[in-house]
């Protein structure tokens, strides 16, 4: 572990010198095994329905896995053997199956200079690369990335420095096609592979536009003041359906947005560029848009109809209907949220994840576009499931997958149960039987409202025990934590580590507070979150209280750990509530709303934005920090794309000038998402030393007497 930096004129808390009850046998396994399993990732299915192709992260060595009919039995088809923190994402097959391109290092997520956490001494690239199913290894194309295979596969597409270019499906004869001086995205062939769709992103509002290959021609689409996005064709090529978002200024990301100027779906002709609204969303819930997780956010399904997102019932829900205009149908009545969204290749059925009947976990549905009948559950029990990958000739679904004790994989549907597709990846030390079963529970925050979370007791806990105690804040905070392994990266990783605590006698409970997903609108778009009053907090005491009310719990040893908004939670906690909390982990939090206070676009009143920003700095820890007595552990990489180091920086100037003890792990670098898996087991071996020395201190001795 590297070395933590104290400060030395930190107070020492008395919490940390007590004598306590002896706790449950040390963990049986360590941070690292319970890390040990590999990830799954970016399923994707061939259009010829025969293969599927999946990433899989093992200890930070990312490569490309693919099954085949019959056998589906999962191997490699790359071999990068490094924790190198060079992401990949972006796979595409080829029209026939043959072979997959997809994009290596980068920025995937905002975009930015190529990260280099590995400390290259020269600056990692970010590469388009080829590998084909006939076993030749892959091959490095050249720089770019969002490959996008012509339907002709004679012409690939892709980005470069936020510009399209084209290529040979060999790689050669690259050519800037279109430069603009605004980035450009969403790179979409018409059907006949003569003409390229993309967005063009304008920052304050954003434009669809079609490229023709023949002439070299380029138009933009029924052009307005709103953002436009996720083109799609429609079956014939001659028209483009797309999303139009009403322009907003002066909004803050974190703070409620429950209505709004409504959005809507318009359809154009790819020759004129003349466009028409098709569908507009009512005033009131659902009038903001809020996407599921698909390539496309519309799709236009057989008998020209549109299957698209929408939250009028409160839920997020999809919904049907005619091109031409009419009612649109809901297809998916309940209360619950539609995650992952596939569509078939025939286009006549929708593969979908959600929560119905479920709400803390994730199940697959199916439903049929063109009839009436309601969707069939594909999948249930304690497992959970998403990214659903229907197979182009229809024969099978593919799917990942995970439990309370296995990690995220991919698997197939045969006759209704899921065959993993590379069970030997997972490494024979993974303690998949040490791991314990999370309780669904129900917790009372200080203002009344229910909120969920999962709780981890320690195995083998007497009766009478009290045990020291932790919380868990998710990042997002459009997020949700489930009742096993998360389909996110960041969280399984999260998920591991509360396990592991749970092993070394700690009760752990994660919190599911406000302003996150699963829940429907009024719960993600909670009154007063955020920026805008931290009603949040409400939770954080709610959770406090809930540990300290429980005869199993040491009300002196409660701590409190989080990343990202997490971790802006977990610095509230500890600035607000020292005498509940008595140590926490703050991963890269947010510490200083009213650094992100819009400041473009003239206020209409000019007070609007020094009531904003004072009001976000009031909702923020370094508001409170004089009442901050609890020791804690900033953990942060400086390289943040998310979060911005500065935070940290400013978070422990005013910890010093208090006198809080703190210790710190900067790590060189890094990004928000640590690309590295050594830094991952770093920074949690670092909590779990933090958290043993200030809420296990004195304990560990009299374990060994």
């Amino acid at each position: 572990m590297k070395a933590l930096v104290g400060n030395s004129a930190c107070i020492v808390l008395s919490v940390a010198l007590f004598s306590a009850p002896a706790v449950a046998a040390p963990a049986s396994f360590t941070i690292e095994q319970v890390m040990s399993a590999p990830f799954a990732s970016l399923l994707t299915a061939s259009p010829n329905g025969s293969r599927v192709a999946w990433l899989l992260n093992e200890r930070g060595e990312r490569n490309i896995w693919v099954a085949s009919a019959p056998e589906w039995k999962g191997h490699k088809v790359t071999a990068f053997n490094q924790d190198d923190g060079q992401d990949i994402d972006d796979i595409a097959w080829a029209p026939d199956g043959s072979y997959l391109l997809f994009a290596r290092g980068g920025d995937f997520e905002n975009g930015e200079d190529n990260p280099n956490p590995a400390l290259s001494p020269t600056k990692p690239e970010q590469a388009i690369w080829v590998v084909g199913m006939d076993g030749s290894p892959a091959k490095k194309l050249t720089e770019g990335r969002a490959p996008a295979i012509s339907p002709k596969n004679d012409v690939v597409a892709f980005i470069k420095g936020g510009q399209i270019f084209t290529m040979t499906a060999k790689g050669e004869q690259v050519v800037n096609a279109v430069s603009q001086k605004w980035p450009m995205e969403n790179l979409r062939w018409s059907p006949d592979g003569a003409r390229l769709a993309f967005v063009s992103d304008r920052k304050s509002h954003g434009f669809v536009g079609i490229y023709t290959l023949a002439d070299k021609s380029l138009r933009y689409l029924d052009a307005s003041v709103d953002r436009d996005i996720s083109p799609v064709w429609s079956p014939d090529g001659t028209r483009i359906a797309y999303a139009r978002i009403a322009a907003r200024s002066r909004q803050g990301a974190f703070g409620p947005h429950r209505e709004g100027e409504p959005w809507s779906i318009r359809v154009a002709d790819a020759d004129s560029g003349l466009g028409r609204e098709v569908f507009r969303a009512k005033n009131g819930p659902g009038s903001v848009f809020n996407g599921i997780v698909a390539k496309d956010q519309i799709f236009w399904a057989d008998g020209n109809r549109i299957v698209f997102p929408w939250e009028q019932t409160g839920w997020r829900h999809l919904y049907s209907m005619s091109i031409e205009g009419g009612h649109p149908r809901e297809l998916t009545p309940g209360e619950g949220e539609v995650e992952h969204v596939a569509l078939s290749e025939d286009r006549k059925t929708l593969f979908f994840s959600a929560n119905f009947n479920d709400i803390d976990r994730r199940h697959l549905w199916s439903l049929n576009v063109s009839e009436t009948s309601r969707p069939r559950q594909i999948t249930q029990g304690e497992n959970i499931e998403w990214e659903p990958a229907p197979l182009g000739n229809g024969s099978m679904l593919a799917l990942l997958e995970s439990s309370y004790n296995l990690k995220a994989h991919a698997a197939v549907l045969i006759n209704g149960r899921a065959q993993a597709l590379a069970p030997d990846a997972t490494p024979s030390d993974f303690p998949a039987e040490s791991l314990v079963k999370p309780q669904q529970v129900m917790i009372t925050a200080a203002d009344g409202l229910e909120i969920h979370g999962q709780l981890f007791l320690p195995q083998g806990s007497q009766a009478g025990e009290r045990h020291p105690a932790l919380i868990f804040f998710h990042g997002g905070s459009r997020r949700e934590m489930l009742l096993g392994f998360h389909y996110m990266y960041y969280y399984s990783n999260a998920y591991a580590l509360n396990q592991y605590l749970a092993s070394r006698g700690y009760v752990v409970l994660s919190v599911n507070y406000r302003s996150g997903i699963g829940y429907g609108l009024n719960f993600r778009e909670a009154v007063n979150y955020g920026m805008t009053g931290a009603s949040e907090f409400n939770d954080v005491i709610g959770a406090g209280l809930f540990l300290k009310s429980r005869p199993d719990v040491d009300a002196r040893r409660i701590g409190v750990w989080g990343g990202s908004y997490g971790g802006y939670l977990t610095a509230l906690a500890l600035a607000r509530a020292s005498d509940l909390f008595a140590a926490g982990v703050d991963f890269h939090g947010v510490h200083d709303w009213s650094e992100l206070v819009p400041s473009s676009g003239p206020p209409s009143d000019p007070t609007v934005a020094v009531n904003a920003a004072r009001l976000s700095f009031d909702s923020s820890p370094i508001a409170s920090v004089k009442t901050w007595k609890s020791p804690v552990l900033l953990i942060h990489g400086d390289d943040d794309r998310n979060v911005a180091f500065a935070q940290t920086v400013e978070l422990v100037e005013a910890l010093r000038k208090q006198h809080v003890e703190f210790e710190e792990l900067i790590i060189p670098n890094e990004i928000h998402d640590f690309l590295m898996y050594k830094h991952w087991v770093q920074a949690y071996q670092a909590t779990a030393d933090f958290f043993s020395k200030k809420l296990r201190a004195g304990q560990e001795t009299a374990e060994a007497h």
